[in-house]
């Protein structure tokens, strides 16, 4: 992972699907929220100012001296309180409140032609008794706060985007601006003043819809995470499968099942491994049969070279043949055991190694080991020993000695084995894993070999999902690295 970025393809499906449900599900949600709530505002209002504008139209047409104890009698109508004044509005004009601002346009429009001129808004503090002129009686106990938690909600909108927040009249602790205060003027000069509390719109994120659109976008994730799954599952399959295929050309192969792409790609890949299959095998048993069939010719021309008068030329014809029968005696041991396919047990790979530098030592040469006293590990015995001892051997023909060491980690098992020759160019570390290459000079045909040990190592180590590799050592001779998986 770079950066929080995923690096399988389910993790960044996943991250670009919760990343555009999350944004696409609030930006409609909070789209739809606004304009609803709008649309709820100007309904509210218009009901709000459709009440107002018929008081004042009764009130309008009552004898002065029949007004205030009209109003006395309409005072306690829910939501609103209303007071009349004979000189002077209690709204001061000046507000930003959005829902008193919102029930002064509807006012307005309710009025008709020089309907704005008569009309004034504030908010204030529903803690606070309103002004109201010397002649006019006092307002009762039903302007202060600790009254407003019993008005009637008219129009408290809960669920559609408009309610009380905390602190406002509704909850019995009124808080500054949470009282609207419209004054409106009659034709006498007088003013009708009409006192409600303040509707303020909720955020989006306070709606009870949110929690169930959470648990449906949740949903949707988990669902499309199951989907992504399901459809890249096919690629860690075949992956398996290839890494296997590297290991075991015989290995059995894949079921094809599954959606038609699937299942085509499956048996497309079980073609392409009989096909390597039967190159493999057709290639071993031409190179067996022409190893086997080169014996003859070659004992005939050994009975030949007894018949040659010439000491010198019967000696040299005598040693080339051995060298040929030499090869052929290789080639045969290749072919063989690239056809064994020997299966894999559980085995002592420490014990391994141990042994086979005691036997280097019973033979009289330098080998020592170093490393873990007990290693389990599963493997081909017979492969393993093959190559261990073809690199110990080395190690003692070309360096005088062998030092063998076992390191183990969390996933893999690095085996190296030192010795202190000569060692190889750096340009042929390469290429002596090639069947029948020699790197001529410092190992040379005359201490023994035909050049196939290194390439049956390559071959048995991979043949385990491991690799093989030579280096110089900076202070002199060569390692060779084999790097076996632990699974």
């Amino acid at each position: 992972m770079k950066y929080g970025w995923p690096s399988s393809i389910v993790g960044r499906t996943v991250i670009v699907l919760l990343l555009g449900l999350i944004i696409s599900n609030f930006a409609g949600f909070a789209f739809y929220w606004t304009e609803r709530s709008r649309t709820l505002s100007s309904s509210m209002a218009a009901q709000v100012a459709e009440r107002i504008t018929s008081f004042a139209q009764i009130v309008e047409e009552l004898p002065v001296e029949e007004r205030r104890p009209f109003v006395r009698e309409i005072r306690r109508t829910p939501g609103l309180r209303i007071t009349w004044t004979r000189n002077a509005p209690q709204a001061t004009g000046r507000t930003s409140n959005p829902w008193a601002l919102s029930v002064r346009d509807a006012v307005v429009q309710e009025l008709g032609k020089g309907g704005e001129a008569r009309v004034r808004v504030s908010t204030a503090d529903p803690a606070a008794p309103p002004e109201i002129d010397e002649g006019d009686d006092r307002p009762d106990r039903d302007f202060r706060g600790n009254r407003w938690r019993s008005v009637s909600r008219f129009g408290h909108g809960f669920g559609h985007g408009f309610g009380p927040r905390p602190g406002s009249v509704f909850d019995g602790s009124a808080g500054p601006e949470d009282f609207m205060v419209l004054s409106l003027a009659l034709s006498d000069g007088s003013w009708l003043n009409f006192h409600a509390p303040t509707l303020p719109l909720l955020p989006f994120w306070s709606s009870s819809i949110l929690l169930p659109m959470l648990a449906a976008t949740l949903a949707v994730i988990a669902i499309s995470v199951w989907a992504v799954w399901r459809a890249t599952a096919p690629l860690a399959f075949f992956t398996r499968a290839a890494e296997r295929l590297g290991r075991d050309v015989n290995a059995p192969p894949l079921v094809e099942r599954g959606p038609r792409e699937v299942h085509r790609a499956a048996r497309a890949f079980n073609e392409m491994q009989t096909r390597l299959r039967s190159f493999i095998e057709d290639r071993t048993r031409m190179l067996a049969a022409i190893s086997h069939d080169l014996r003859t010719p070659i004992t005939r021309m050994r009975l030949r070279a007894e018949f040659v008068e010439d000491d010198e030329q019967r000696r040299k014809m005598l040693a080339d043949l051995t060298e040929m029968e030499a090869m052929i005696a290789a080639t045969l041991s290749f072919a063989r055991e690239d056809a064994a396919g020997e299966a894999q047990v559980p085995l002592d790979l420490a014990d391994l190694l141990q042994s086979l530098c005691d036997a280097a030592v019973d033979a009289g040469h330098a080998a020592s080991y170093a490393g873990e006293r007990r290693f389990s590990f599963n493997g081909a015995p017979t492969g393993l020993k093959r190559t261990f001892s073809n690199l110990i051997d080395n190690a003692i023909k070309y360096g005088g000695t062998a030092r063998v060491s076992l390191q183990p980690a969390s996933e893999k098992v690095v085996v190296t084995v030192e010795d202190d020759g000569p060692g190889i160019p750096p340009n042929e570390l390469e290429k002596v894993f090639t069947a029948f290459y020699r790197v001529e000079g410092s190992r040379s045909r005359e201490t023994g070999g035909v050049g196939l040990g290194l390439a049956v190592v390559r071959t048995i180590v991979r043949a385990h999902g491991g690799e093989v590799t030579l280096e110089n050592r900076e202070e002199g001779g060569l390692r060779a690295v084999v790097t076996l998986p632990r699974g």
